[in-house]
Order: C-alpha cells, then sequence, then structure tokens
C-alpha cells in the first residue's frame, strides 16, 4: 500500500479511502467489519464515514456499527484515521443541523460516543453553511482542537472560494484550518477542475473524491447490461446522457485489458491535488476488486486518450469565459 500527506498535514493515509456509507442499509454489520478489517489487513488505514449515514435519522447507525468495530480491540482504533461528518440533519430540532457553535459542539460529542473513540482525526465539514459566519465557525473548531476531540478540520461539497475564504479567516485567526476538501470527482464529472482542485492545490488542501465511478457509469455497466445485470431507473436515464463516451471508455478499457472501474479510481490517483479516491463497497468482492486501481499505471498516451474520451471543462475562467 502507497501512502501519502493529507494535504500539506503531517498525516499520512493510504492511496484509498474506505468508504461507509453503504455500512447498515445495504451492508450487513457483520460483512462490514469484515471489510474494514480486510482493509487494515491491506494497508488502508482511511476510513470515512458520517453522522447521517445509516438512513435512520438522528441515530448514526454507521457509525455505531464502526464503534463497535473498534472496541472489538486489536488495534483497530490505533491502526485508523477515522474520518466523520457534520452538518445534515440529525433531528427535527432546530439547532441539530448546520454549523453553529452548539451544533458543532453537540455533534462532535455525539459522533464521539457512537464512534466509541475518544477523538476524531479528520473532522469534515458535509457541506458549506452560509448562514453561520466563519469565525464563529472555526472558534468552534479550535476549542475541539483545543480539548483534543479533533485533529484536523476537513471540508466537503465546498465551492472554490469557499475553500479560500474558509482558509483566509483560519489564517487570520492563526489556525490551520483545512486540510481536506471531499468532492464530486470522476472521469464524467470534472468541475471541480475549474476552481475547487487550484485553490485546494493553492492551499494545500488534499481532494478525497467520492463516487469515483459516477454511482456505476465508470464500473463496466454496457458489459453488465449484457450479462443481464439489471439498473435503477435513475442510472438507466444517466447512461443515455453519457452513453457514447460510457462505450468508448469501456473500449478503452478492453483495449488495455482493465476493467473499467479499477482504470476509473486509477485515473484519479494519477490527478494532481488527489489524496484518495473512496471506495465504497457493499461487498467483499467489490472491495477486493477497488485493490487493482492501485498497481495500474496510466502512461502519458493512455492519460491523453481518456482526455479525449471524456474531456474536462478547463480551467477557470478560460472554460466559461473570453
Amino acid at each position: 500500500m502507497d501512502y501519502t500527506h493529507l494535504g500539506r498535514s503531517g498525516l499520512s493515509v493510504s492511496r484509498l479511502c474506505l468508504g461507509t456509507m453503504n455500512f447498515g442499509p445495504q451492508t450487513s454489520e457483520e460483512d462490514s467489519h469484515t471489510i474494514m478489517d480486510r482493509a487494515l489487513d491491506e494497508g488502508i488505514n482511511f476510513v470515512d464515514t458520517a453522522n447521517v449515514y445509516g438512513r435512520r435519522k438522528g441515530e448514526g447507525w454507521t457509525e455505531q456499527i464502526i464503534g463497535r468495530w473498534f472496541a472489538k480491540g486489536g488495534q483497530r482504533r490505533e491502526r485508523t484515521v477515522l474520518a466523520t461528518k457534520l452538518y445534515g440533519s440529525m433531528s427535527d430540532w432546530p439547532n441539530d443541523t448546520f454549523l453553529s457553535a452548539l451544533n458543532i459542539r453537540r455533534a462532535c460529542d455525539a459522533s464521539l460516543k457512537r464512534l466509541q473513540t475518544d477523538h476524531l482525526d479528520l473532522y469534515q465539514m458535509h457541506h458549506v453553511d452560509r448562514s453561520t459566519p466563519w469565525e464563529e465557525i472555526w472558534q468552534a473548531m479550535e476549542t475541539l482542537v483545543q480539548q483534543g476531540k479533533v485533529l484536523y478540520v476537513g471540508s466537503s461539497n465546498f465551492a472554490g472560494w469557499h475553500v479560500a475564504q474558509a482558509q483566509e479567516a483560519a489564517r487570520a485567526r492563526f489556525f490551520q484550518g483545512l486540510v481536506s476538501e471531499q468532492s464530486l470527482y470522476n472521469l464524467l464529472e470534472r468541475r471541480i477542475e475549474m476552481e475547487v482542485l487550484p485553490a485546494c492545490r493553492a492551499y494545500g488542501v488534499g481532494v478525497i473524491p467520492w463516487s469515483p465511478l459516477q454511482g456505476g457509469l465508470l464500473g463496466g455497466i454496457l458489459r453488465k447490461r449484457q450479462q443481464g445485470r439489471s439498473a435503477s431507473e435513475r442510472v438507466r436515464n444517466r447512461l443515455e446522457q453519457h452513453r457514447g463516451t460510457v462505450e468508448h471508455y469501456e473500449a478503452f478499457c478492453d483495449e488495455i485489458g482493465e476493467h473499467p472501474a479499477d482504470v476509473a479510481l486509477a485515473w484519479l490517483l494519477h490527478q494532481p491535488g488527489v489524496t484518495a479516491p473512496i471506495i465504497g463497497p457493499r461487498t467483499m468482492e467489490q472491495f477486493e476488486g477497488s485493490l487493482r486501481a492501485l498497481e495500474i499505471t496510466l502512461d502519458g498516451k493512455a492519460l491523453a486518450r481518456l482526455d479525449e474520451i471524456a474531456p474536462g471543462p478547463g480551467p477557470a475562467p478560460e472554460a466559461y469565459a473570453w
């Protein structure tokens, strides 16, 4: 397993991050624990979750599953770089959502309890809060750091100017600010290349791509459909929008003898500024399949071919202004 620093921090994380959104709703607790054990055996030390994962409002079901895994001992917690998030609604009460100082404090304590740990290695804002000033957000995060409950702070789904705004506000307080940004990024969805990626690179913020397979469209969907495997209506509609690109992409993967899902992950690993794509397996088979991406090297010719098949928007402002 290869490791890299998370952004400009000194924290070493694996080049793949184990996402846990399926743990609970689609993957049993027993299977979830087995996958996490296998991840550690393979050297994956980076685990991502969120307080709203589990689809049971207010329960933090996925966090509880991870907490019971940590409780088994065997250095599971010590060997894991644990990342969770806050922002989403945990109840119908008005202060159990967003990024007020009150919710940051309460949400952190609740996550620590569910996860059965005394600290979070990376605490991420799941979305930008347009109604709460950065002075309040950073004061609350600073307090958690001073208390030893949080080591590093990250963001998710921020625009490039949000990253800049957050970092300049943190700099004024002599605070480290963000070390990571978790964004939607894959061969079919490359808009973060316009401004989010440049902002993150400029500020030393590591990028953690989510949905690296674009909901399955980059996972060999045409091949699977030929084998008789069904897809949801939403996926079918998305496929029709991108069918030409997907056809060319799968043909390219056949040419180089690699599975489409592995190439999609490998492509992300070749992008400057990317720390670790998030893999979100439902089964052990899916998890094992993701490991191949670490072994794939895409040369300049292959990367240029992929840019032809699925071109990005280009840098801002040239991408949208003459």
